[in-house]
């Protein structure tokens, strides 16, 4: 597991949602054609975050990025095809509509979720380019109502467990030796 994953995943967990890492959905070949990728194997999700309250899924797409340039605006808002390899599912809506169905007739048929969850896309992203990139991820998140998961999200998050009690978590203690007075 990608340790940055790891991290999204145990934060998600104190925010009240079960979480599965690397969920793999299970594509028919009429699902592959129709997500116009005959040959795909199944389609990988980085992190699932569930919660039964209010019937919520949130499928995360993480990103570190953080020895890098980070993440550009351009791989997210159809400027660049090359940087939208990188976000196919934020950057084909009929590939997002086929694996979302499947995703959620996987997880009702195992009852691992309620029938009809409210999906949310999302973006954990360690390392956003610029504050230019920052602010067109934001304006086009909230346009098409997805979640972006960025440093300043992140910082807070940790900030909140370094003042908690003792959790024998890798996160929580490299929280609490950096945050702590």
């Amino acid at each position: 597991m990608d340790s940055f994953e790891n991290l999204m995943a145990f934060l998600m967990r104190r925010e009240g949602y079960w979480v599965q890492t690397s969920f793999k959905v299970d594509l028919t070949k009429k699902d592959k054609i129709a997500m116009g990728r005959p040959t795909s194997p199944r389609w990988e999700l980085d992190l699932l975050a569930y919660k039964a309250k209010g019937n919520v899924l949130r499928v995360i797409e993480c990103k570190s990025f953080f020895d890098s340039v980070g993440v550009h605006a351009k791989g997210l808002n159809g400027k660049s095809e090359q940087e939208g390899n990188h976000y196919k599912i934020f950057n084909s809506a009929q590939l997002r509509r086929v694996v979302f169905r499947r995703l959620i007739r996987q997880l009702t048929a195992s009852g691992l979720c309620r029938p009809s969850p409210k999906i949310i896309l999302c973006l954990a992203a360690g390392n956003i380019a610029t504050s230019k990139d920052k602010q067109e991820l934001e304006q086009l998140f909230k346009r098409r109502k997805w979640e972006l998961y960025d440093n300043d999200w992140l910082k807070a998050r940790l900030a909140e467990v370094s003042i908690t009690k003792y959790e024998n978590e890798l996160a929580s203690i490299v929280a609490k030796i950096l945050l702590r007075n």
